[in-house]
């Protein structure tokens, strides 16, 4: 149980047209050939990186949660993504971990893009999520997190010797992420990998939003060393592969580096 299949989906996306985003999605997952244990969407996946809080956001029973939930059961699979919530009057951009059950996590993006306005529509988030799948511990950010490596940061490892156990394995960002700034994106998702000792996939889009904002995507899955095991650059694709447990524990077995962190709490 050491092993966990991935698959990301790089894809253009329909602005703010939630009916066309999940047709195409759906339609892309149950075509899958190879088999797979966990699919990554991209933020926002059903209407693009959208400032129109008031005509898209969902509630936590609304139709995009029923189509992941739908979807999951009868793929018997793990999807993950972030969606608009509505939520006591307020709105969130929400990671949601929607297992094959119908069960369900969320964490609401941290670290709201000011220079995008989506601090002026959206309410940040305070509590991380690390969601767990067969044996591995999973921590769910979503895109301009990517930014703060203290938010990020192992903080819960072993002070004994030969047991490295970090707080969490694979470290899974969704994002919209310019092209413009697509050289940040893949430079910090590396440096992230290598401080935490963990695999980290980063999960963006292609094509051009609505504000005439270019996307190359440059999706990424990178090893706990650094190394980069997949990449693909403006292009829709969709791309699966196994990551190993094994390999995170002998990254930190042979490089016990995280003992000697400083220690640290964040304050909400």
């Amino acid at each position: 149980m050491s092993s966990l299949t991935v698959t990301v989906i790089q894809t253009d996306l329909f602005w703010e047209e939630k009916s066309a985003n999940l047709e195409m999605l759906y339609n892309k997952i149950t075509g899958l050939q190879e088999k797979t244990e966990l699919v990554i969407l991209p933020e926002m996946f059903s209407t693009g990186f959208s400032m129109n809080t008031v005509k898209l956001a969902e509630k936590m029973d609304g139709e995009t949660i029923a189509w992941m939930r739908k979807i999951a059961a009868e793929q018997k699979i793990i999807i993950t993504g972030s969606i608009i919530i509505e939520e006591g009057g307020k709105f969130y951009n929400r990671s949601i971990w929607m297992l094959p059950s119908g069960q369900l996590g969320f964490y609401d993006k941290r670290h709201l893009f000011a220079f995008g306005d989506e601090h002026n529509h959206y309410t940040p988030g305070h509590k991380r999520l690390i969601a767990c799948a067969k044996g591995w511990k999973i921590n769910l950010q979503v895109c301009y997190d990517l930014r703060f490596p203290v938010w990020i940061r192992q903080s819960n490892f072993s002070s004994t010797p030969k047991t490295k156990d970090g707080e969490y394995d694979l470290l899974i960002f969704v994002a919209n992420w310019p092209e413009k700034r697509s050289l940040a994106w893949k430079t910090l998702l590396q440096a992230r990998a290598i401080e935490n000792q963990c695999y980290v996939i980063g999960v963006n889009r292609v094509g051009e939003d609505g504000n005439h904002i270019k996307y190359a995507g440059d999706s990424m899955i990178i090893d706990p060393q650094g190394e980069i095991l997949y990449q693909k650059t403006n292009a829709e694709d969709i791309y699966t592969c196994s990551l190993s447990l094994d390999k995170v524990a002998k990254t930190r077995h042979d490089f016990p580096f995280l003992p000697d962190a400083d220690p640290f709490i964040i304050n909400s």
